[in-house]
């Protein structure tokens, strides 16, 4: 029989400590089991509680190694999973229907790159090994269509003449008003129907079983986002800036409106953080440097992470082939999913969501 005591396993398995957490399996909940056989074959089973699939592979080897360097341990076999758990949103508001978690990308002004950042972050949360819906509520300006490179005119499903099937492209969910019209149709609107038209799309829209819904939200910080804001259940909230210092400003009072309304800033992305010269590889800071480290000290913000201003960004994603898919071991695509990961992460700090979800409503203009 083997004399392996359990205190050198876990102390063992203690080595590795969680790159975006700070601590170890154990702190993290994340042991699922650790045993040990008569013949010295350990078996751990690891289970993260966010969207990690690119460190999965290094875990594994580097616990294995751990393991295997103890004394008397003749193999060592580590299977890690990942369980998302549905967390709570601001003032104990229901979630939706078949949605456990819903992430709000928001930007202070427009021209940051807020849609471009929200689907290459939805596509990288995807990737990561989540199951992803995105929901684009720029009401006036929807573009996240064409960017996953649906085709215009492309109109969703509907069930019992009052639910919308959701769109799927690059292995995700999507619904948008774009969707719904034409891009010559003029959204006339004022703020109360628009509102109105973000949450029929949101609970009108069947979701089939979501870890995480990215929501596009509409630029600026006037009644319609403090609306969706006190409206729509949000998990957390993801602020995009430049590194200019009026958008500083406006990434500012973004922090601001979403801190006024309970939901928690899990951080700010710089976009276009330095530009990348398509021919010579030359960068450059265009826009200024140490912008988003300064509003995230600040605010006492994670600043999740930094991107490029690169020509090929823009290419890709007017294509409806966002950088992530387009490039999935480029540079850019492993930013994005470092940000996926940490986001995910910070978020499964949140306490748990028991309350039962929100039926679905039903909204006219009348």
């Amino acid at each position: 029989m083997t004399d392996v005591s359990r205190q050198a396993l876990e102390a063992a398995v203690r080595q590795y400590q969680d790159p975006y957490l700070e601590c170890d399996l154990f702190q993290l909940d994340a042991v699922k089991s650790l045993t040990i056989d008569d013949a010295g074959e350990v078996s751990l089973v690891v289970e993260l509680p966010y969207a990690a699939e690119g460190i999965t592979g290094a875990l594994r080897q580097l616990v294995s190694s751990a393991l295997e360097n103890v004394p008397g341990v003749a193999s060592v076999s580590v299977t890690v999973n990942q369980r998302i758990h549905a967390h709570q949103a601001q003032r104990d508001l229901k979630s939706i229907a078949g949605v456990k978690n819903i992430i709000a990308v928001a930007s202070g002004k427009g021209g940051v790159g807020k849609s471009t950042t929200s689907v290459n972050l939805a596509l990288a949360l995807s990737q990561e090994g989540a199951r992803v819906g995105i929901l684009d509520a720029d009401i006036y300006g929807p573009s996240v269509g064409m960017m996953l490179g649906i085709a215009e005119g492309t109109r969703p499903d509907t069930k019992e003449n009052k639910y919308f099937l959701p769109l799927k492209a690059h292995g995700m969910q999507a619904i948008s008003m774009a969707f719904l019209v034409t891009d010559k149709t003029p959204m006339v609107w004022r703020g109360p129907m628009v509102s109105g038209a973000v949450q029929q799309l949101l609970t009108q829209t069947l979701w089939d079983e979501l870890d995480y819904l990215v929501v596009d939200m509409p630029p600026g910080t006037g009644d319609i986002q403090l609306t969706l804001a006190q409206k729509v259940p949000v998990t957390g909230a993801v602020v995009v800036t430049t590194p200019q210092d009026i958008a500083l400003l406006d990434c500012k009072k973004g922090i601001e409106m979403f801190r006024k309304v309970d939901i928690p800033v899990l951080g700010v992305v710089e976009n276009m953080s330095v530009h990348i010269c398509s021919h010579c590889g030359h960068e450059e800071a265009l826009f200024g440097h140490g912008g988003g480290e300064r509003v995230s000290e600040e605010y006492d913000t994670p600043l999740l992470g930094q991107l490029p201003l690169h020509m090929t960004i823009r290419e890709q994603t007017d294509g409806g082939t966002p950088s992530v898919v387009a490039e999935p071991d480029s540079e850019v695509a492993r930013r994005y999913r470092d940000i996926a990961r940490r986001l995910s992460a910070l978020l499964s700090q949140r306490q748990r969501n028991l309350s039962s979800p929100i039926p679905s409503i039903s909204i006219s203009d009348d």
